[in-house]
């Protein structure tokens, strides 16, 4: 690079209020992290009208992932290829037009293209509003500013269940993508009006793709997400097929970062930022907190719905207190965001989230929604405290050039730790089920004074309706079995929350190796470009 641009990218502001250009971000952000957990609760319906099995229709999402996963390594790229701001356009208006194509579709391979074109056009959109509210605000402001994000990052998965289910039960599956169209076309608009163009943003001649590096990629996350979303279902590693596509995927895996550090030049991903200490452990602790966010947003719906009863509208009203909780995690971060060291507020958010995942430890099938409520209201609060400043922390240290890479490959990684998140805590909670059974199962015998008291309580129930009271036990065995079934899923449940506890406290160990904002300003390691 040149002196000429060198200084250009040194001194470079935008024109408009950093405020004013965030709005088209934030819409186009939040549509698209809203669609990666609207359609869970609509499955059902989907399924009835393409008139395929609920394992089959669960591809619609799968295909949503690996497009999305494909396409975020990309993004540093097609930003040197096409322009940062007109690459930013069209993932909004392919997002768009496929969102309507979605709503449009009438059998499942419809539904599966387009949801993998949603998902290639939705994909960019997040790692690319993160990289121009960075840059767009001085290193000062961008606490704030990434306390606006980290609002919009936590906030979508929390109401994705609510509005869909609202949407589903009210309207149609279907609208749940349509409403995307006004949504798009206002980003749309605002975008092209408010977005400018930075140096670091521009179209460069002569970049060249890295083609091997494409196709390890596409091996890697293609196989990935298929194992981890269906895995579970296939006995895991006890499939043939679940065990060569886990070979091509590691062997893929390898095989990519190998040629990202070989060949630097045409890279798709700049491992360079990986050495730099802030941004790796930041990075390694949101990966885990992604993986606890979207895994706990995914079982609590199908646990309300499964022990207790609620309708899908409902379940996804339950996760409210979390959307609640988030926004007082913002408030606070604005109050004493510039007073308290980024870390201490990590370890609060942390701590939070761990005391979150105790309380639903405490969970028993006669609760009411207040226990619901606040181990939610917990799970927000600390998620923000937590997420806000250390998205910020990660990526103070990097130069303004390197923030559209840095956030790609930040937010590839945190897509993968989310969906092992959510794929493991379904393996826990089937393989932990059938545990507590296996270990409560011994305690329903005749020489259980207990059970032998409650059968025969219940058998006299049913001996008014019944004659025989042979039947009227084999009924009350058959209660005390479901029961016990019930117990067992809820345990398994209890199980999962203690482990998110667990994973939140393990990890915070690891700010140990990361410094703070004013620390890195006194050994001069901070530059406001």
């Amino acid at each position: 690079m040149s002196e000429e641009n060198t200084a250009q990218e040194i001194v470079w502001k935008p024109k408009k209020n950093p405020w004013i250009i965030s709005i088209p971000l934030m819409i186009s952000m939040l549509m698209f992290v809203l669609d990666e957990t609207i359609s869970n609760v609509a499955l059902p319906y989907m399924a009835g009208t393409f008139s395929c099995s609920h394992n089959e229709s669960t591809w619609i999402l799968t295909f949503y992932m690996i497009a999305s996963g494909l396409i975020i390594p990309c993004v540093d790229y097609m930003c040197k290829k096409f322009g940062r701001n007109n690459y930013f356009l069209f993932s909004v208006v392919l997002f768009t037009v496929a969102s309507c194509m979605c709503g449009l579709s009438r059998s499942l391979p419809e539904m599966i293209l387009s949801r993998f074109l949603q998902g290639l056009g939705g994909g960019a959109l997040l790692p690319l509003a993160q990289s121009i509210m960075l840059e767009c605000f001085s290193k000062e402001e961008r606490g704030r500013a990434m306390a606006l994000f980290g609002f919009g990052v936590i906030i979508g998965p929390i109401v994705g269940p609510a509005l869909g289910g609202w949407i589903t039960e009210n309207l149609s599956w279907p609208y749940i993508y349509m409403i995307n169209l006004p949504i798009g076309i206002l980003a749309f608009i605002t975008s092209k009006m408010l977005l400018e163009e930075s140096p670091y943003g521009a179209k460069e001649a002569g970049v060249r793709l890295d083609k091997l590096g494409v196709i390890f990629l596409t091996g890697w996350i293609v196989t990935l997400q298929i194992v981890l979303d269906k895995g579970n279902d296939a006995d895991w590693f006890g499939s043939t097929w679940v065990c060569w596509l886990s070979a091509i995927s590691v062997i893929s895996c390898i095989l990519f970062f190998y040629t990202q550090l070989r060949d630097k030049d045409k890279a798709l991903v700049n491992l360079e930022v990986g050495k730099d200490k802030n941004f790796f452990f930041g990075t390694v602790i949101q990966i885990i907190l992604m993986g606890v966010l979207l895994g706990s947003a995914a079982i609590l719906p199908s646990m309300l719905q499964s022990l207790f009863g609620y309708t899908s509208f409902l379940s996804g009203i339950s996760m409210l207190p979390r959307g609640a909780g988030s926004f007082t995690g913002i408030i606070i971060s604005a109050l004493i965001g510039d007073k308290v060291s980024e870390r201490l507020q990590v370890l609060v958010g942390l701590a939070l989230i761990g005391c979150g995942g105790l309380a639903f430890g405490q969970m028993n099938l006669q609760i009411a929604l207040i226990d619901i409520a606040f181990p939610n209201y917990l799970f927000g609060l600390g998620m923000t405290l937590a997420i806000v400043p250390l998205i910020n922390l990660s990526m103070i240290t990097l130069k303004n050039s390197q923030l559209t890479n840095a956030s790609a490959f930040q937010n590839m990684l945190k897509n993968i730790g989310g969906a092992i998140g959510a794929s493991l805590v379904t393996t826990i909670i089937s393989r932990f089920s059938q545990k507590h059974q296996y270990m409560m199962v011994g305690y329903l015998t005749g020489t259980n004074q207990n059970f032998v008291d409650r059968v025969t309580a219940y058998a006299q129930s049913f001996l008014p309706t019944t004659v025989d009271p042979a039947t009227a036990t084999n009924m009350a065995q058959g209660l005390m079995y479901q029961q016990l079934q019930l117990q067992a899923t809820l345990w398994a449940y209890i199980d999962a929350f203690r482990i998110f506890a667990a994973a939140c406290f393990m990890i915070m160990p690891l700010l140990l190796f990361m410094k703070s904002i004013r620390e890195l300003a006194k050994e001069g390691l901070i530059v406001d470009e």
